[in-house]
């Protein structure tokens, strides 16, 4: 299962109680005060982790918890401070916070502990907490309450014997949504079967899974490929989007936010028309909804990845798009045989200038 948006519920420990007591000792007659403190509270904590991909745990653990702190005790003992709770989530990971006047879920004690498969809040509703984009870059998303002081911090002169103390705060609880937009130089974009995964699977070591028929690749799948001189970059392959993808339509906003991270945009066409589709027309489409998605994407770095040049009316359709298309990159290929792999290879070094 492949989790890149979620809704969860931290709540951090609370503070423990400070101690009322009193020292009692042979031949030590009124020892006064020596109530302890209460321990902080455990924080919840965010750790960008390199080997975290997606993020199921939560899926099925929404509900993240630190301990609370140990009360104070006699003899002027502090209580033990609650363990801190870390989560690792995959790097490229947005925290929001979802504000009260738009949260649409029921109070804590009416949640059910059981996985939030469905999202009613949408990121553009809420306040963006923190972008993890480096490994092992934490966030403490919500802080442990402080422990209450005990008796002994209240005597004075006057005071010689105090039964005041504090209880410990509260932690810090909350709603935040997690959003995983994942990190990679390239992006692979293209309608179903253009070939996409063929692609990856032949520059790089990835192993996504490739059949002739529309929406093979589920998840968005990186990719390494590897270049002259020990140098080397990462390449997503997105599924495939169709008309209407920036309305939701298809696999729709579930997979266009992978692509927002990305340096240079590979548009990889089906040039034979297998599909019976018109390249052109779906170089088009991709790159209007890409552009009604998110309007920066239509002015990032671009190159197309002319595939299953082994085909029929092939050479007739690369001609035509690099008519069309007059001063792009355009790099003919055959990617299930390997035609045209190195050269592609060549073109995005260049063009990452690596």
């Amino acid at each position: 299962m492949f989790v890149d948006q979620i809704r969860i519920h931290a709540k951090a420990g609370d503070g423990g109680n400070g101690c009322v007591s009193f020292r009692r000792e042979k031949f030590v007659p009124r020892g006064g005060p020596n109530g302890g403190d209460g321990g902080k509270g455990g924080d919840i904590i965010l750790r960008a982790d390199v080997h975290t991909d997606n993020l199921v745990d939560f899926y099925y653990r929404p509900l993240l918890k630190a301990t609370r702190g140990e009360h104070g005790m006699g003899k002027d003992m502090y209580g033990k401070a609650g363990t801190d709770a870390i989560y690792k989530v995959p790097v490229g990971t947005l925290v929001y916070r979802i504000p009260a006047q738009v949260l649409k879920c029921p109070p804590e004690e009416e949640m059910p502990d059981k996985p939030q498969s469905k999202l009613v809040i949408a990121p553009a509703d809420c306040e963006l907490v923190a972008d993890l984009l480096r490994e092992n870059e934490e966030l403490i998303l919500c802080r442990g309450g402080s422990g209450g002081r005990g008796n002994t911090h209240f005597k004075s002169s006057t005071n010689r014997a105090p039964r005041q103390f504090t209880e410990g705060e509260p932690g810090e609880e909350g709603y935040f949504l997690l959003e995983l937009r994942k990190i990679a130089d390239v992006g692979f974009v293209g309608y179903p079967n253009a070939g996409k995964s063929t692609l990856l699977g032949k520059i790089s070591a990835a192993h996504p899974k490739v059949a002739p028929y529309p929406f093979t690749t589920l998840n968005p799948v990186v990719g390494v490929v590897e270049f002259d001189g020990y140098k080397r970059a990462t390449l997503a392959d997105i599924p495939g989007l169709i008309a209407g993808a920036h309305q939701n339509v298809g696999l729709g906003h579930d997979f266009l936010r992978h692509i927002v991270r990305c340096k240079l945009l590979v548009f990889v066409l089906d040039v034979a028309g297998s599909e019976g589709r018109d390249p052109i027309e779906d170089l088009r489409s991709l790159r209007r909804e890409l552009d009604l998605y998110d309007p920066t994407l239509s002015q990032r770095p671009w190159m197309i990845a002319a595939n299953k040049m082994d085909l029929p009316d092939a050479e007739k359709n690369l001609g035509a798009i690099r008519k069309r298309f007059h001063g792009e990159v355009v790099v003919p290929m055959a990617a299930l045989n390997g035609t045209g792999i190195e050269d592609f290879k060549r073109a995005l070094q260049k063009f990452l200038g690596l």
